[in-house]
């Protein structure tokens, strides 16, 4: 069988490769409807990865968050026209202790094998969960809101019980699912959101606070923390979060950095802060994150509310469209898939 991976073959530059694809019965053929465009999807894009990164990994179709639509599934598990989401971590062995998205020979779609930006996908029947009355256009974010369920997992395992309040620093996607679900899960805990950009605090309404990194007020402290910041900003973020914290509390890191953060060591150790580090997610966390919205569907509203721009792609010229927009927006970018 013959499909289409758009590829991005140097930055700003797709281009479509015919690739021959055997279909077998561990197989479900699935037609992708939406997909976003993540960060780490725009790094690859603008060609802001390190030269020898982008040498190695090019080309590579991108995205890595996706819903799609059965087509045909060889076995009958999957009636066509089940709605899917779709999981891009693969591993390739388990493991009783670590948990599949941090083996360190599992596969990631959109990180050194192909993404979701295909004409058709071919999936393991483990790496799709169905989901209802939820619009597909929503559904799209479920990738990122398991990635908060893998970070909250983390949370509750090796954080103290004393949680009155919770800071969670960044204003951007990350903090913005991250502080919802918090504000749902932990209804009697305080939530309050540390950013840079006034408008896109102004998004966080089911906060009980928020509050410019510039502008905290000295008498102000946090049981526990949550990173959600990366790049450039993620040590005076870090370090922020362990000046504001008491005493043995957990800060959870979750934005990616490509250079190394220097962070005030010395007080972590004063303090007895635990620091807890989050890497994306696998399937539990994508079936937390169904069920999530299953019991908290008023939330459907508060996500696309981070649904900054919608793109219809019938060509590769739309994609690149797609990935333009997303530079110069606030919160996320969607592609409806017509390809």
């Amino acid at each position: 069988m013959i499909n289409c991976h758009y590829r991005l073959h140097s930055p700003k530059r797709i281009g479509v490769d015919f690739v021959e694809e055997e279909l077998t019965d561990d197989k479900v053929i699935v037609k992708p409807l939406y997909l976003s465009i993540c960060a780490a999807d725009e790094r690859y894009y603008q060609g802001k990865r390190d030269p020898k990164v982008l040498a190695k990994k090019l080309p590579m179709s991108l995205i890595h968050e996706a819903v799609g639509e059965v087509l045909k599934d060889p076995k009958g598990e999957f009636k066509p026209g089940t709605k899917v989401v779709l999981i891009p971590n693969t591993p390739v062995e388990t493991d009783d202790i670590v948990k599949e998205n941090y083996l360190r020979s599992s596969k990631f779609r959109a990180s050194g094998f192909d993404g979701f930006m295909q004409s058709i996908v071919l999936m393991d029947r483990g790496r799709i969960i169905p989901y209802e009355n939820v619009e597909d256009r929503v559904a799209v974010l479920l990738e990122l809101m398991s990635v908060t369920m893998n970070a909250l997992e983390h949370f509750d395992k090796y954080s103290h019980l004393k949680k009155q309040t919770i800071g969670v620093w960044g204003c951007g996607n990350v903090g913005y699912v991250t502080s919802l679900i918090l504000k749902k899960l932990y209804p009697n805990a305080k939530i309050i959101v540390f950013g840079t950009n006034t408008n896109k605090l102004h998004y966080f309404q089911f906060a009980d606070a928020t509050y410019l990194v510039s502008d905290i007020p000295e008498d102000l402290t946090v049981d526990h923390a949550f990173e959600c910041v990366g790049g450039r900003g993620a040590e005076s973020a870090i370090n922020q979060m362990i000046d504001i914290i008491n005493p043995q509390g957990s800060i959870a890191l979750m934005g990616v950095s490509e250079e190394l953060v220097g962070i005030n060591t010395r007080m972590v150790l004063e303090k007895g802060i635990t620091l807890l580090g989050n890497s994306r997610s696998g399937y539990e966390d994508f079936d937390a994150a169904i069920k999530f919205l299953n019991n908290f569907p008023e939330t459907i509203d508060y996500l696309k509310r981070i649904i900054s721009e919608e793109v219809v792609v019938h060509s590769i010229g739309d994609m690149t469209k797609a990935f333009e927009l997303d530079s110069n927006v606030d919160f996320k970018t969607i592609m409806k898939w017509e390809i």
